[in-house]
């Protein structure tokens, strides 16, 4: 079947640069669902997106449709009629679902029968409407009207060209009636540029200054920008995100370096980085220490004969930006960190839970709590935990939200408070995210865990629990948070203990009864999803929460644990006969003897599993004290041919009753080996 080339363009307004990358590639994606619905069969396909217009481009497209057949079968004969053969509501549905008369039905066979001969469409006709569909389906959330048309997008649109082969496709979508001609740069080709057919579209927009490749625009920014800064001695920051943005924001990428005033460097560089990038869309520029340079980058969006003329103009951009920064740091440093729980002391944390500075004293107790048990300072994690929101009533802070925790380091360190007490007010909100960088201090986990914990109890408390839409205070982040903390960092602490203590400092404010297991199984229970994507299989996680570690490293080495015993060629085994061992001590009479009477045996298969177990017993004692998990099941692995010939050889409910009580505290002493650990019978 021959085949042409297709090109779809859209102009528009400016697109919003954060979302053109997505609009492009949705764009596409929606062509491409449009044309195999239609079956029309076609080469390699690809996007272009520019500040002022969304483009797709599809090689060897077929120019028509294949015929096709339907056949449909429907009710049999005797449902579609009644005696008096009139037809049933199962035949004139069936009829309307072929969109046709019940007449054109065929009923030769046993059941009713439509079949229909389909001619393919040309590739023409169908273009215009798989076009308006699939911008129809880009994810805009918001849509406006230009003019007094009813037509929505989410820019007013100006002009459109839709090519197929060297032939104009013939149609009008969101009040552009389509041609071949396209608009050049704004500002170096501000005129009507001839698109000579669909492969040589991004050509034909070059000549006009404009790069409608997004990526190739992306690689363009990214490969000037770091060309410029090891000129300037330096490397860029170059977020994903702003480098998207950028490439976004212009059709012609012209970097150019700019500078400012040295004196800004005393403000902590965080509040300047903040600034150039969420405001000016600056790349900064780093010297080989990690130091800002008083450096960055802009790229404009026009190739200037006279350059100097931009970079001054950002360079007075940025100044009042900069010494905002600068003048709210000099303010917040005129008065100790500590004095600002005094404005904290009339901020509201929680209605029912009292303020921020309330909360500031519970975090400081439960980090000294916390830290004695970790192996950390008490005294140290108490001051930080004390200091902990002071930034949030700072200046600085205010003006630049960002800064919470990192504006604290700084005035704690101006304050002379050590190193690692600085550096907690900042790692208190680590993680920040999935994966993201945890405390580098004891003192930096002590206060992070406290504060996490301190709010899941408070929340949970006032019966605020989260659903599954709405987490308003992040209680799942902040409980995966304490448990990658816990385990990432090797700390073994009394999560029971702890929650328990952490309940005890709200008092009367919170509703205690069964809190504290109520906050355990909540954390708890995110470890099945941290296992499940580490592709850790859900009955490895339930045998190990059968025993309620309270510690959420053991439970992780108990995990580590399970998981290495299920690869061995006994663990099947031993897993259906501690299932079996589980169900039979479930259906136990009266209380399981603790003492095994070997006087009891008849049998030498009991005798054998005697020993074994006692000879386990005290190999996998010191193992599973040492949480030599591992260890231990791999021991007890050898239980399996003594366990099976047991089972072989025993009736377990035998008649006499003191021999049956006897075989169940034997089975009781072997599954409390197994328990030591997990309870694998979940396994079986």
């Amino acid at each position: 079947m021959s085949t042409r080339d297709f090109l779809v363009e859209l102009g528009t307004e400016e697109l919003p640069p954060k979302a053109l990358k997505t609009l492009g590639e949705a764009f596409l994606a929606g062509i491409e669902k449009g044309l195999k619905a239609a079956g029309l069969k076609h080469g390699a396909v690809r996007f272009f997106a520019a500040p002022r217009r969304l483009a797709v481009q599809i090689e060897q497209l077929e120019e028509q449709q294949a015929d096709r057949s339907m056949n449909l079968d429907g009710p049999p004969l005797q449902a579609a009629f009644d005696a008096d053969g009139n037809p049933t509501q199962a035949a004139l549905g069936f009829a309307k679902k072929c969109g046709v008369d019940l007449a054109e039905i065929d009923r030769s066979g046993p059941k009713l029968k439509f079949s229909q001969h389909i001619p393919g469409q040309p590739a023409v006709k169908l273009l215009p409407v798989i076009v308006q569909d699939s911008l129809n389906d880009l994810p805009i959330p918001k849509r406006m009207r230009w003019g007094a048309r009813r037509d929505e997008f989410v820019r007013p649109t100006q002009w459109l060209v839709m090519l197929f082969g060297d032939d104009v496709v013939d149609c009008e979508i969101l009040t552009q009636k389509a041609g071949r001609v396209s608009r050049g740069h704004r500002f170096h080709a501000n005129h009507e540029v001839r698109i000579s057919s669909p492969l040589s579209y991004a050509e034909d927009l070059r000549s006009a200054y404009v790069i409608a490749d997004f990526a190739e625009r992306r690689a363009q920014i990214i490969a000037r920008v770091d060309e410029l800064a090891a000129a300037e001695q330096g490397t860029a920051i170059v977020p994903p995100a702003l480098l998207d943005e950028v490439s976004a924001l212009v059709e012609w990428p012209v970097p150019l370096v700019c500078s400012f005033e040295e004196r800004f460097l005393e403000v902590p560089q965080e509040a300047l980085i903040t600034t150039m990038q969420d405001n000016q869309k600056y790349f900064c520029l780093l010297d080989a220490a990690g130091k800002l340079l008083p450096r960055f980058i802009t790229v404009a969006n026009v190739e200037s004969k006279d350059p100097a003329q931009i970079v001054s103009g950002n360079e007075k951009v940025v100044r009042p930006r900069l010494t905002d920064a600068e003048f709210f740091f000099k303010q917040d440093k005129k008065q100790p960190l500590e004095t600002f729980n005094q404005r904290l002391a009339n901020v509201v944390f929680q209605a029912q839970l009292g303020s921020v500075y309330d909360k500031a004293q519970r975090v400081s107790a439960l980090a000294g709590f916390i830290a004695e048990r970790i192996g950390g300072d008490a005294q140290r994690a108490a001051r930080a935990g004390l200091l902990c929101k002071c930034d949030l009533a700072s200046e600085m802070v205010g003006e630049f939200p960002e800064m919470q925790g990192i504006a604290g380091y700084y005035y704690a360190k101006h304050d002379g408070e050590p190193e690692d007490v600085a550096l907690a007010l900042n790692e208190q909100y680590m993680p920040r995210g999935a994966g993201a960088e945890l405390p580098s201090t004891l003192t930096g986990a002590a206060v992070a865990l406290a504060d996490k914990l301190d709010t899941l109890v408070g929340i949970f408390g006032i019966g605020m629990l989260p659903t599954g839409s709405k987490d308003p205070y992040a209680l799942r982040r902040a409980a995966l948070g304490v448990l990658r903390i816990l385990i990432e960092k090797q700390l073994d602490l009394d999560l029971v203990a702890t929650i328990s203590f952490a309940v005890r400092q709200f008092g009367s404010k919170v509703k205690a009864a069964g809190l504290d297991l109520q906050v355990q199984d909540f954390v708890f229970d995110r470890l099945r999803a941290r296992y499940e994507d580490e592709g850790v299989d859900v009955a490895v996680y339930q045998a190990v929460r059968a025993v309620n570690p309270v510690s959420p490293l053991d439970f992780d080495q108990r995990v580590q644990a399970v998981q290495a015993f299920r690869a061995l060629p006994q663990a099947a085994a031993l897993a259906a006969a501690n299932k079996r061992v589980s169900n039979l001590l479930g259906k136990a009479e009266g209380k399981v003897a603790t003492q095994v009477q070997a006087h009891y045996f008849d049998t030498p298969a009991e005798f054998a599993l005697n020993a074994a177990i006692q000879q386990a017993d005290q190999a996998v004692q010191p193992m599973a004290q040492a949480r030599q998990y591992s260890a231990a099941l791999t021991h007890l692995a050898s239980l399996r041919e003594p366990v099976d010939s047991f089972f072989e050889a025993v009736l377990v409910n035998a008649e006499n009753p003191d021999v049956r009580a006897n075989r169940y505290a034997l089975l009781a002493k072997l599954r409390g080996l197994f328990l030591g650990v997990a309870d694998i019978s979940v396994l079986g």
